[in-house]
């Protein structure tokens, strides 16, 4: 019986094979491997080479750039980056936002802070180590929009002041929030900052639209939110009692020291005529919460209330439904 090659037709004998034998083929078949770690070690050479690179054209001191890790060195390129396409050259405003001498800032009140219209970070100027405890670049290392820098509970909120800021270009509009502080100043001050956000939308360069438009806020820092079930000092609190469409019923004499009034002056009048336009929604979705018995927004809410001289007190007002249901009583804490 005569065998064929099942490769060329051929006729052979039973230990010939035309095949090539599978150990020629073993050293052909590690150069590929080898020629990909090669590969490989070149891109992360090359990769390290541009990191390198761009880490040594920014505007930073030498001593600085050497504590960058390749993540912070990133985060300050893309933060560089989003300044030029915002702040071009040609235009009024330096690349990176405005330009402000170490002795300028220390005269504010608090840091600036710009953002794009999608909620990215653009600049933050370096007295925020003075508020936050965190240097720019520590703070880029959170994240690189807006909301990683906020407390989650205040997410929800500044996004509907930077849409509403969008809708009216130029129009001056505020919220408050924690922002994420260092480890020592957590330790010292017994939690994060809060921080009070003042800011506008504004076109650098025309024609406006959201691309080209900038959010440009001062912030400044607040009276500490007290933690939860800490009754902190009651020299900076009054209760107000309502009824169920906050108007009030009955308030505490300390109301005079907080916000001038008296408390005769106040009984009859509706919660809502004391409160900010721009505070008003925060306010119904607290007031709707507790009414309805359930929801997110029966927590704390931080409102600016009109004090008699016509000035703005910062209150953080905790509110629950008391007197069988019929009653709403408010313990408000005044920041500043």
């Amino acid at each position: 019986m005569t065998i064929f090659c099942s490769h060329c037709h051929r006729p052979l004998q039973a230990d010939v094979n035309c095949l090539p034998r599978r150990g020629k083929e073993g050293p052909s078949a590690l150069k590929p491997s080898r020629s990909t770690k090669n590969a490989s070690k070149a891109r992360r050479d090359q990769i390290n080479t541009e990191l390198q690179a761009l880490r040594s054209l920014l505007p930073i001191s030498a001593r600085e750039k050497e504590r960058l890790s390749y993540l912070h060195t990133m985060a300050l390129v893309c933060l560089r980056l989003r300044g030029a396409q915002l702040f071009p050259p040609g235009t009024h405003v330096p690349p990176a936002g405005p330009a402000l001498g170490a002795e300028l800032l220390s005269l504010l009140p608090g840091f600036l802070l710009v953002l794009s219209a999608s909620g990215k970070l653009v600049y933050i100027s370096e007295n925020v180590a003075q508020v936050l405890g965190l240097s720019m670049v520590e703070l880029l290392a959170q994240g690189d929009t807006v909301f990683d820098i906020l407390d989650e509970q205040a997410h929800e909120d500044a996004r509907r002041q930077l849409l509403l800021a969008q809708e009216e270009p130029g129009r001056e509009f505020t919220f408050v929030s924690e922002m994420r502080t260092s480890k020592a100043f957590r330790l010292q001050h017994g939690g994060n900052q809060a921080v009070a956000v003042r800011g506008r939308f504004m076109a650098p360069r025309w024609p406006a639209c959201p691309s080209t438009a900038a959010f440009l806020a001062l912030c400044t820092p607040v009276i500490r939110f007290p933690a939860d079930g800490d009754a902190g000092s009651h020299d900076d609190l009054f209760q107000s009692t309502h009824v169920l469409d906050m108007t009030f019923t009955d308030v505490t004499e300390s109301v005079t020291y907080h916000l001038g009034y008296r408390r005769e002056e106040l009984i009859g009048q509706s919660w809502y005529s004391l409160l900010h336009p721009e505070d008003a929604d925060r306010a119904a979705t607290q007031h709707r919460a507790v009414a309805l018995g359930a929801g997110p927004g029966a927590g704390p809410a931080v409102l600016r209330v009109l004090r008699r001289d016509r000035s703005w007190a910062w209150l953080r007002v905790s509110a629950r439904r008391d007197g069988g249901g019929q009653a709403i009583t408010c313990t408000s804490r005044c920041l500043r």
